[in-house]
């Protein structure tokens, strides 16, 4: 019997880092137009971006069906593991509603599912410190329970280059993205209760990697636990937000990865994203 893991593709944990990991990817679907792919198993998150930005009508996402979990629940259930699920927050997919519906299928107890009200780079946080966890040694009930209380110190925010996406997804105006495409406004979007909304705004990207650490300051972030700096497509705007920021917050380490397709598609690419837990 042992403890195991699994969270959705909306994590961008790769193929390879869950392996070296050791957890479980269950994917969400991918559709542009009438072509459907599995995140990260049927297109790679450079190739979902360079379909992104020739697209003239943006991707929709399509959550995991209850089918694709019973294989790792019934597995569970018949070697008497413990299993902890950590999906990307129940306002933005249906993922967690599959993964109660397959629970209640197999109808087996050690089957704990944590909305992580969260994605991308907050929802990999969460999984990382369930393995932080398990690596302590914890239950799976004291698991689950750790990882319901900490998930509401998490904070995600995203420096995003232009408004365009934002105006093809249908979150803004043609007049306000054309207004932000004039005045060169950087938009500064949050995962705040499971919601993505806007958290500031500046103009140019100076002032964007300005309003950027203002945020991440009065969010309180606590630099002795984990934080994930994330891009879209191309490092230059995350690299950017460093060499102007990273000193003056006093980050010392963190982990970087990519922002995939569900944040992707509204954010487009160039966008620069951090998670990390408040000292709250």
């Amino acid at each position: 019997m042992s403890i195991k893991i699994l969270t959705d593709s909306t994590s961008d944990i790769s193929k390879e880092l869950a392996k070296e990991l050791d957890i479980t990817l269950v994917p969400l679907r991918v559709i542009f137009e009438n072509e459907d792919y599995l995140d990260g198993v049927d297109i790679t998150i450079d190739q979902f971006y360079e379909r992104l930005v020739k697209a003239k009508v943006l991707p929709t996402t399509s959550q995991p069906t209850p089918e694709q979990f019973l294989p790792y629940y019934e597995a569970a259930r018949d070697n008497g593991d413990t299993l902890i699920v950590i999906t990307v927050a129940s306002k933005l997919s249906g993922t967690y509603q599959s993964a109660q519906i397959a629970k209640d299928i197999v109808d087996y107890t050690d089957i704990h599912i944590i909305d992580s009200e969260t994605v991308t780079l907050g929802l990999q946080l969460l999984v990382r410190e369930a393995l932080a966890l398990r690596e302590r040694g914890l239950s799976g009930d004291a698991i689950a329970k750790e990882l319901e209380a900490v998930k509401k110190n998490i904070r995600l925010l995203a420096l995003v280059e232009s408004l365009e996406y934002l105006k093809k997804g249908g979150r803004l105006s043609s007049v306000s993205a054309f207004a932000g495409g004039l005045l060169n406004i950087k938009p500064i979007i949050e995962v705040k209760d499971g919601l993505v909304g806007v958290a500031g705004k500046a103009r140019g990207l100076t002032g964007a990697y300005k309003k950027l650490a203002e945020l991440i300051t009065l969010n309180e972030i606590d630099l002795n636990r984990e934080i994930c700096i994330g891009y879209s497509a191309g490092k230059d705007t995350m690299n950017g937000f460093l060499e102007h920021s990273q000193h003056d917050l006093g980050i010392q380490s963190f982990f970087e990865s990519p922002i995939g397709s569900v944040v992707g598609t509204h954010a487009g690419p160039g966008a620069c994203g951090i998670a990390f837990f408040t000292r709250n």
